[in-house]
């Protein structure tokens, strides 16, 4: 059958490769599994509770919740009568629930339980569009998820009807961007938009079959209400991979031990967290092991995959040795079956890329947006290059925009294809920012080499000028400082300064570990970041970094700070992006004080 609207996805699963675990998640300690069966009789009965409330084609309900089988009963069940899904980061805070259920006009709303829900009631009063809520945890005063299937199952309407009534044109989902600035916007993603960029993604030989007797799994823990992890999923449906959900980002090592995934999508700051914790395990080995744990670092720190068949076979022979010896107790940690992790939303450090890649762990870099739905690029084992997001899918095309300033051949990234969004919801003059001629201006800085591979640089918006007229893209450098064992985050500031300083969290696990060895008993985080020796540390971190940069891009000055920047706290984005005017604004005194300061030396 041919796959043209997001329903036909499930179908074509249904009748071609029905698997017994299509989709699992935990309850109370145990794995729940649903066959492709189970889940397209749930999905069925969603769409029929829908149409027994009064939901008709291009109403809009709201889903948050975290990653779980239920989500996706009610994101496919919806999908399916032409119903358009607005889905919320649960992490959000309550008046950002209700900014967006407000401006899409959500009928309905279904929620997980907990804090989630308690946050979505303290906002429910100022949500005039909102009928009925349903959650998929008991709650006291509000239905459950099962009573919501139940009326599906009493509504024996024939669905075919509804799903002939949906056009591949048709609106399936508005996705609010979390931005770095300003309120959301609502981008508009049809059938076509997300089916597309499915079928693009499933034909590209991104997962080798190197276990042909096992049916694959995958583990999700990138939230699902985040386009790339929701068209992940659609794909997943698509390429007979069954999919289990982690119960949360602090089980996933566990999680990977139970599922034993073959392939899984992260944010490449979640991998730099494993690399530190590896790193941090090997400082406290000795003997044998320690040196043979340096021995394999070093061996895969400048390793090419790409080079990978002219390596000479010496250097083959310790490599596979120290895949034995060392790497394989990495695989193990990964569950032992990982074929491939796909990255994107963020950069991949180079450095790591090449260790991962070493170790046989396979990091595949892609690159998109929400708005193109998102995959615009990602290397596949037919076509890689390291530092770059992979050559641009097959029917999209990028051009580079020249930027005054930007070195020849780079510039902004211009996107046209069938993934495209249609626009933002309800705002013309946003849309006309970014849609000009069919081409969305992604506002992302990079360029194309001679092969057509495409490497990001930086966000257009998060350059900054110095007042030197020098520009700089933080982004690179933050990445940089960030691959010390000791800086947890950076941000590098200087715009209209005369030169570039930072903002650093350090890694305080790390940090307090070394001043202990060292004899430094600092009761508290303030002490300790203010220590003469902890910052010669952090200087000497820095310093380092620096020598990997031009001269007007080096950090000159860094504060550094006792609290973490979080989600919760609102110093980042749902999808862990720095909100640079949010970090600036909290902390410009002691920005200011810097640049005071500075002035007031010789040596600035």
């Amino acid at each position: 059958m041919a796959i043209q609207i997001l329903p036909d996805i499930l179908k074509e699963a249904l009748e071609k490769y029905p698997r017994p675990d299509c989709i699992a998640g935990k309850a109370h300690g145990k794995w729940v599994t649903y066959s492709t069966e189970d889940v397209f009789h749930r999905v069925q009965t969603v769409a029929r509770a829908l149409l027994y409330l009064g939901l008709k084609k291009g109403d809009r309900i709201a889903l948050v919740s975290n990653n779980r089988p239920e989500w996706n009963f009610v994101d496919l069940g919806a999908v399916s009568i032409g119903v358009i899904v607005v889905p919320l980061y649960a992490n959000s805070i309550a008046k950002d629930y209700e900014y967006v259920i407000n401006h899409a006009e959500c009928r309905l709303v279904f929620s997980a339980g907990g804090d989630i829900y308690q946050k979505l009631k303290s906002i429910l009063p100022n949500c005039p569009s909102v009928e009925k809520v349903y959650t998929f945890d008991p709650e006291e005063g509000v239905d459950h998820l099962d009573q919501f299937l139940a009326l599906g199952e009493a509504n024996p309407v024939d669905l075919t009807p509804y799903k002939q009534a949906i056009k591949p044109e048709d609106w399936a989902t508005f996705l609010y961007t979390s931005g770095t600035t300003g309120l959301p916007k609502g981008v508009i993603l049809t059938h076509h938009n997300i089916v597309s960029n499915v079928l693009t993604v499933r034909s590209l030989n991104l997962i080798p079959r190197t276990t042909a007797s096992e049916r694959l799994r995958a583990l999700s823990f990138l939230p699902l209400n985040h386009s790339f992890e929701r068209m992940v999923f659609y794909t997943y449906l698509a390429m007979d991979i069954g999919v289990y959900y982690a119960e949360s980002l602090d089980t996933i090592a566990a999680n990977l031990r139970e599922v034993r995934p073959h392939v899984f999508t992260s944010v490449p700051r979640l991998l730099e967290k494993v690399y530190e914790r590896i790193m941090a395990t090997g400082q406290t080995l000795t003997g044998l092991k320690r040196k043979l744990f340096f021995w394999a670092m070093d061996l895969v720190k400048d390793y090419d995959p790409e080079k990978a068949d002219g390596y000479p076979w010496t250097y083959k022979l310790q490599l596979s040795l120290a895949r034995k010896l060392v790497f394989s107790k990495w695989r193990e940690a990964l569950g032992g079956n990982v074929e491939v992790i796909v990255t994107g939303a963020a950069a991949l450090p180079k450095h790591l890329a090449r260790i991962f890649w070493g170790a046989g762990i396979p990091i595949m870099e892609g690159y998109g947006l929400t708005e193109t739905s998102p995959v615009i690029a990602v290397n596949t084992f037919d076509a890689f290059r390291l530092g770059t997001v992979g050559r641009p899918i097959p029917g999209v095309q990028v051009r580079i925009e020249f930027i005054e300033g930007y070195p020849e051949g780079e510039g902004e990234i211009v996107v046209k294809g069938p993934n495209v969004m249609v626009g933002y919801y309800k705002n013309p003059e946003a849309t006309n920012e970014v849609l000009k001629d069919g081409w969305f201006y992604t506002g992302d800085i990079g360029r194309l080499d001679k092969d057509g591979f495409l490497t990001i640089t930086d966000r257009k918006k998060e350059i900054f000028k110095t007042a030197g007229g020098k520009y700089i893209a933080p982004q690179p450098i933050e990445n940089k400082l960030k691959s010390s064992l000791y800086i947890e985050q950076a941000m590098v500031i200087g715009e209209y300064r005369k030169f570039p300083a930072a903002l650093l969290v350090p890694n305080f696990a790390n940090l307090e570990k070394w001043a202990r060895e060292r004899g430094i008993g600092l009761t508290n985080r303030e002490a300790l970041i203010h220590h003469p020796d902890v910052v010669a540390l952090i200087q000497n971190e820095v310093d380092k970094v620096n020598e990997e940069f031009s001269q007007y891009e080096r950090v000159k000055k860094f504060i550094l700070l006792t609290k973490e920047w979080t989600i919760e706290g609102g110093e980042l984005t749902p999808t862990l992006k720095l909100k640079r005017r949010v970090l600036l604004e909290r902390y410009k005194d002691a920005i200011e004080a810097l640049y005071a300061e500075a002035e007031k030396s010789p040596a600035s």
